[in-house]
């Protein structure tokens, strides 16, 4: 739409699978005339569902045209439709772009204004840049893996492809940094991001662990590593989750649960004597949330300023009233599917905001639309697909 905050930005999307579709549906819903390119022979759908939720979820509004990168005839499209880009898209494996002709080199020098982004695994250059990424890889190499899990478990992996989802919205992030500095400089740059390097930022305060005080987080389960107690309680008809770490929080937890006890035992006195009988006084506290029901301790805790909640399955989340009022599951009208739900955007802006108006197009919907624009005549166009260029 637009009002949009970015509405005057066209996008040319030549990714596919997870990592490269995120950054995109950044700007997608955002407000951007995004053009995915899909190989006219298929395949760029995750499993081949193109009508299954993870696809329709990551491709909406967007226009889809076919387009065959390995003929030159469909090269020189692109090359066309780069030259009235604001913004190019790509997750290949780094050596796949320069193959096909079609790198930043040589993007930029027919439209010296183009943010060009690229996601891969492990990075544009250095020993690794030739391996295949994959989001489980990334979590197993970051470090992630190492500190999910219960104590002694073993390596467990993340239950969302965490390394994928945030390749690309740092992705996203990056080309919003090139488009406010081409304001300056008049001059586009090359944007990289990478699923290893965006799982070891959001190692956060883990890898700082070892990176400042040289300590190698371990699992810790349930419990915070560093605030306690802070974990998942067992109630009468379930599980919550309370955090209650720093001495006026715990004061407050121990007063909402009625054992006053707890807070004057000098064996919990402060956050180090937490830390170190963390496991005895879990027990104490989940001895009482026991009492209680699950429902009945979150609103307790919370009229107390202890911050508790529930512990959601999935469909329990997008009945939670307070999700149902920030609307993060927004309607879209499928021509195929009817009205279905997507995942919205988590941040809003109070003039400009983001907006879902089209559901996923289907493969090639818009190709002879956007040729017919860049000047080919029907007649061209019939060409093209006959020769399977499109």
């Amino acid at each position: 739409m637009s009002d949009s905050p970015l509405a005057r930005f066209k996008v040319i999307d030549l990714t596919r699978v997870r990592a490269g579709p995120t950054a995109v549906r950044q700007l997608a819903d955002w407000g951007a005339d995004v053009i995915k390119v899909e190989n006219p022979a298929g395949g760029d759908a995750l499993g081949g569902e193109r009508l299954g939720p993870d696809f329709q979820n990551l491709h909406r509004n967007k226009r889809s045209i076919t387009l065959d990168l390995k003929q030159p005839e469909g090269v020189e499209i692109l090359k066309r439709l780069v030259l009235g880009a604001d913004v190019l898209v790509e997750n290949y494996r780094p050596d796949v772009k320069h193959r096909l002709g079609i790198d930043y080199e040589t993007m930029c020098q027919l439209n010296p204004r183009l943010v060009y982004a690229s996601i891969s695994g492990f990075g544009q250059d250095g020993p690794y840049r030739d391996r295949p990424g994959f989001d489980q890889i990334a979590q197993g190499m970051g470090g992630l893996m190492s500190i999910t899990g219960l104590p002694g478990q073993g390596p467990v992996r993340v239950g969302i492809p965490v390394a994928d989802l945030t390749a690309g919205i740092f992705a996203a992030m990056g080309v919003l940094l090139a488009l406010l500095e081409r304001e300056v400089s008049g001059e586009g740059q090359w944007v990289q991001s990478s699923l290893l390097a965006a799982q070891i930022a959001m190692l956060d305060f883990q890898a700082a662990r070892w990176l400042i005080a040289r300590e190698v987080p371990g699992q810790a389960g349930n419990n915070h590593p560093t605030s306690i107690p802070t974990g998942v309680f067992a109630t009468r008809d379930g599980h919550i989750n309370i955090a209650a770490s720093g001495r006026e929080m715990f004061q407050r937890l121990c007063a909402a649960l009625g054992a006053p006890e707890l807070a004057a035992d000098p064996a919990y006195a402060t956050d180090k004597d937490r830390s170190r009988n963390r496991d005895a006084l879990n027990a104490a506290i989940e001895a009482i949330t026991r009492t209680r029901s699950s429902a009945e301790w979150v609103a307790a805790l919370n009229a107390a300023s202890v911050p508790s909640g529930p512990i959601n399955r999935i469909d329990e989340v997008f009945a939670d009233p307070q999700v149902r009022h920030l609307g993060i599951a927004a309607p879209v009208n499928h021509p195929e599917l009817g009205r279905i739900e997507l995942v919205g955007q988590p941040m809003t802006l109070s003039r400009t905001n983001w907006h879902l108006d089209d559901a996923t197009p289907a493969q090639g919907e818009h190709t002879d639309a956007v040729l017919r624009a860049l000047g080919y005549g029907d007649d061209d166009i019939a060409g093209l697909r006959a020769r399977h260029v499109i």
